[in-house]
């Protein structure tokens, strides 16, 4: 099987590799980025043997697949079975960007949440497009996993070209599902989990016919047990009667998260690592080191391959898979229209994924996803009305004035906005 990787010079590329290896599901991995330099330096990465003390799947070798690299996306996409788009629009020194003006205006400049996030997909959804029509176009047989963030957006700007045939992951809500089954002592739960890419909300942990979450919430020690516990506390998270996503940190306590200026941070680390200062692994550790660093339960690094080999699996092998993933909605969430990306449940076969029924949000969440994918579709529209509705309304954005303001600096600061003018 092959698998393409678009954004192969990425930092976290290492991690995908590790999880293919002695997996055997795939034979041939491709790596494509634009930045041929950091392609080259990837790829020489992949190449090295396993560290001493590195951790290889019991009853497996050391073998991988076959890895190239290439810069011709065509030559790339060709026989792909499935394809992973991690790309990067503007890179590390654009979030650096988004980040200083958004702070430069007092307001939250995450790339993902907020004025940040918006100025990201609206450098990232005409590329992405425009994947997403190469990829129909030579490799229609593909399965396109995304990566890419803002990525319930960035997965509905490409749904346009490639249907049921893309899907979105993010490892925020495996870590919370994984994180409460410890905290509960339980497994095999089913996850009653709602709303948008990093904007969502763990609702219900049932086992047989109980529901163990109410059992959680009064628990102070259980919930001090894990990060998302610790991050919003035990008594916010009883008044809102479920657990948000670690993201809906941005949300609740906005001020204290203003100060966060992690891409200047990861721009300077990785060049490190891109020029030949410092190796890969040690880079990888500090990175996860400092993420959330108040709150993290350990060094065990993102997720996301892990998620990604379960779904390819399950697609490939007809292997029945439940996964949390980012889907056309088809009438799962009644505050958003069918054709909306969201972040559910679902069940994946060779068929691909479906999403599952869950309960209705609280009205509080409920309003804050409508609002919230109304602002993506304005980004989705790429006009410059559009652009200055979407900063101007966003919640966290407190002004039309700093919006206009935002929205124009953005435009200034970022070639890959001239489209906007």
């Amino acid at each position: 099987m092959r698998l393409v990787v678009l954004g192969g010079g990425g930092f976290r590329v290492p991690l995908v590799h590790r999880a293919l290896v002695g997996d055997g599901l795939v034979d041939e991995l491709v790596l494509h980025d634009v930045d041929a330099a950091r392609l080259a330096r990837v790829r020489e990465v992949l190449g090295r043997p396993p560290a001493p003390g590195s951790i290889v799947p019991r009853g497996t070798d050391s073998s991988g697949p076959r890895v190239s690299a290439t810069t011709d996306l065509d030559e790339a996409l060709r026989g792909a079975d499935f394809v992973f788009s991690a790309i990067r629009v503007g890179g590390l020194a654009g979030r650096a960007i988004d980040e200083q003006v958004a702070h430069a205006h007092g307001v939250l400049g995450q790339e993902t949440v907020g004025a940040g996030g918006i100025a990201y997909g609206l450098r990232t959804v005409p590329v992405a497009r425009e994947i997403a029509r190469r990829v129909a176009e030579v490799a229609p047989q593909a399965w396109v996993v995304n990566f890419t963030n803002p990525a319930g957006l960035v997965t509905e700007a490409m749904a346009a070209h490639l249907g049921d045939r893309v899907i979105g992951i993010c490892d925020s809500p495996y870590g919370l599902c994984r994180r409460v089954a410890r905290a509960l002592g339980v497994e095999d739960a089913r996850f009653d989990y709602a709303g948008l890419n990093h904007l969502g909300w763990l609702q219900g942990v049932h086992v047989e016919r109980e529901d163990l979450l109410p059992r959680l919430l009064a628990d102070d020690d259980a919930l001090r047990s894990f990060e998302e516990g610790r991050l919003f506390g035990s008594e916010w998270l009883r008044a809102l009667g479920v657990i948000p996503n670690e993201y809906l940190h941005y949300y609740y306590d906005t001020r204290d998260a203003l100060g966060d200026d992690r891409g200047a941070f990861l721009l300077a680390q990785q060049q490190r690592f891109y020029n030949g200062e410092v190796d890969w692994e040690t880079t990888r550790l500090e990175r996860e080191a400092t993420y959330m660093k108040q709150e993290r339960d350990s060094l065990e690094g993102g997720g996301y391959e892990h998620v990604a080999l379960m779904l390819m699996r399950a697609i490939a092998n007809d292997e029945r898979a439940d996964l949390i993933l980012n889907v056309r909605n088809r009438g799962t969430l009644s505050t958003v229209d069918s054709e909306a990306v969201v972040e559910v449940p679902c069940t994946v076969d060779q068929g691909g994924a479906r999403p599952n029924a869950v309960s209705p949000l609280p009205g509080h969440a409920a309003g804050l996803v409508q609002t919230v994918k109304a602002i993506d579709r304005l980004v989705l529209e790429g006009t410059y009305p559009a652009a200055l509705a979407a900063f101007g309304l966003h919640p966290l954005v407190d002004s039309t004035k700093t919006a206009k303001s935002l929205l124009d600096t953005y435009l200034d600061r970022h070639p890959e906005l001239a489209y906007l003018r």
